[in-house]
């Protein structure tokens, strides 16, 4: 609020409305010495003015304050008790240019300084509260942007998935797979009938949620990768090694899986070069990485994938989904939440 434009006009304007607040009540005696309407009226600018201007510069410097106190203090009450000081230091210096202006000797009158400085933080104390909701509405402002963005995200990520698994190549390639084991192994196609609906149920009920515990996620991933190891049999490896910290910690629903599926769909995956692909928990984030094998034909990409995984983290979380090629592998770094009680 103290960086708006036409911040002079508003204080020209307080200034004016404090001056004919106190002709009307008090006359020109502000002090225990008759004050000149026109000096009276500078003197009401110069304290506005100071302070706001003093204000101004605080809350330019709001950022760093506040990350030296290691964001523990909410920046309006830091802000708040830094114009104090500001009302101070500019009441101080206003009574002493307006000795002078009245032929009167340099003094420190605690009287006189008390009255100006209860004006002083009078017009704080307003100034204060109008910045206070200017704040508040724009935080409100930016959440609901920010919540429309997520939605419009989540519907682009919930397509995503949706195209990756629940599609006519997925579904083909899971039924060619069960009707050649119904013939060879009961056991094993029972079991992955059970897998194939666990993750078509997990589907359905967690695509619209922005998270789910990792001991769901990992339920989910493990009946996933069960199906992809029955399918490519030895041209896959696959290594799971995510601690279950199920309850501790948060997952976008299906981000593991759509890692997954886009190190298959854009590599080889053969008996000749089997695909490597590990899934890893370090320091608080999951790791998942595959070897970089590109396919010669490369397969139509809508290209929203890792945008969408990026952009859905870029609301969930501080920390960034980290995405880099390294020593022939391809990997993504994506940070495992904790919500607070």
């Amino acid at each position: 609020m103290f960086k708006v434009r036409y911040r002079y006009l508003f204080i020209l304007a307080l200034a004016l409305y404090s001056y004919l607040n106190i002709r009307y009540t008090v006359g020109d005696k502000l002090f225990d010495f008759t004050l000149p309407g026109t000096i009276l009226f500078l003197t009401l600018t110069a304290v506005v003015t100071g302070v706001w201007e003093l204000n101004r510069l605080a809350e330019s410097r709001l950022d760093k304050i506040h990350q030296l106190l290691k964001r523990r203090v909410h920046p309006l009450l830091i802000l708040f008790l830094v114009s104090l000081v500001n009302v101070l230091v500019v009441c101080f210096i206003t009574m002493q240019l307006i000795y002078p202006a009245v032929d009167l000797p340099a003094q420190i009158n605690k009287e006189h300084l008390t009255l100006l400085v209860a004006f002083g933080f009078r017009v704080n104390l307003f100034l204060n509260c109008i910045n206070a909701i200017v704040f508040f509405m724009e935080k409100l402002k930016q959440t609901q942007l920010e919540a429309e963005q997520l939605k419009k995200i989540s519907i682009e990520a919930q397509f995503e998935a949706l195209r990756n698994q629940i599609n006519p190549h997925f579904l083909f390639n899971s039924l060619n797979v069960l009707s050649a084991l119904v013939y060879k192994d009961a056991e094993t196609s029972a079991k992955f009938i059970d897998q194939l609906s666990s993750v078509y149920r997990y589907l359905l009920y967690n695509q619209e949620k922005k998270i789910v515990t990792l001991k769901e996620e990992l339920d989910f991933i493990e009946s996933y990768l069960y199906l992809l190891k029955i399918r490519f049999g030895e041209n896959i490896n696959i290594k799971n090694e995510i601690a279950r910290d199920g309850e501790k910690f948060y997952v976008a629903p299906a981000v593991l899986q759509m890692l997954v599926e886009n190190a298959i769909k854009h590599n080889v995956v053969s008996r000749k070069n089997p695909l490597e692909i590990s899934l890893q928990s370090v320091n608080g984030s999951i790791i998942v990485s595959n070897t970089l094998q590109p396919k010669e034909t490369k397969e139509e990409s809508t290209q929203i994938g890792l945008k969408n995984i990026r952009s859905r983290y870029g609301f969930l979380s501080d920390s960034k989904v980290e995405i880099f090629q390294q020593d022939g592998k391809f990997t993504v770094k994506i940070p495992l939440l904790e919500m607070n009680e």
